[in-house]
C-alpha cells in the first residue's frame, strides 16, 4: 500500500495543491511553538540562500552553560520585495509581511499565523521554481523526510 506522500510530488509551479501540501508541510508542528521555531529555521535556511532567513534567539543562562542556540524569539524571511517576520517572543506568534525595496519598508501588513505560513509557502514555493537546492529541501519538507 503506497501513502498518500507516494503518489504526491513537489511541484511548485504556482498550483494551489503545491502551495497547500506546502503550508500543510510548514505548519505541521506549529502546535509546540519552540519545535515550530526550530524546524522552521532549520527547514527555511537549508532551502533558500544564505542570508536569506535571520533568526534572532533569547538565551538563558542555562541554555549558555549547556552550549545551545536558545530559544527562537523572531523569523525575518526576505524573498525578493518581500519580508516575512515572524515575532515568537511572549508565547503569542505575531506574523508580518512587508513590501520592501533597496532596504526601506513601503508597507507593513499584520497577519495571523496562518496567513503568514501561506504567504511563506507561496514565495518559497516561488523561490523553488528557479533554484534546486531550494527545491529539494521542500520536496524533502513536504514529504517529511
Amino acid at each position: 500500500m503506497t501513502s498518500p506522500h507516494d503518489s504526491v510530488p513537489f511541484e511548485p509551479n504556482g498550483e494551489s495543491d503545491s502551495i497547500d501540501l506546502l503550508t500543510a508541510a510548514l505548519r505541521r508542528d506549529a502546535a509546540d511553538l519552540e519545535v515550530y521555531a526550530q524546524v522552521l529555521t532549520g527547514t527555511l535556511s537549508e532551502a533558500l540562500p544564505p542570508g536569506s532567513v535571520v533568526v534572532e534567539r533569547k538565551r538563558s543562562m542555562a541554555d549558555r552553560f549547556a552550549g545551545r542556540d536558545g530559544r527562537v524569539d523572531r523569523v525575518e524571511v526576505f524573498l525578493g520585495e518581500q519580508r516575512l517576520v515572524l515575532d515568537l517572543a511572549g508565547g503569542q506568534p505575531k506574523g508580518e509581511v512587508c513590501k520592501e525595496i533597496r532596504g526601506v519598508v513601503l508597507s507593513r501588513r499584520p497577519v495571523a499565523l496562518d496567513e503568514w505560513v501561506r504567504e511563506l509557502a507561496v514565495a518559497v514555493a516561488a523561490r523553488a521554481q528557479s533554484d534546486a537546492r531550494a527545491r529539494v529541501a521542500l520536496e524533502r519538507l513536504v514529504l517529511g523526510e
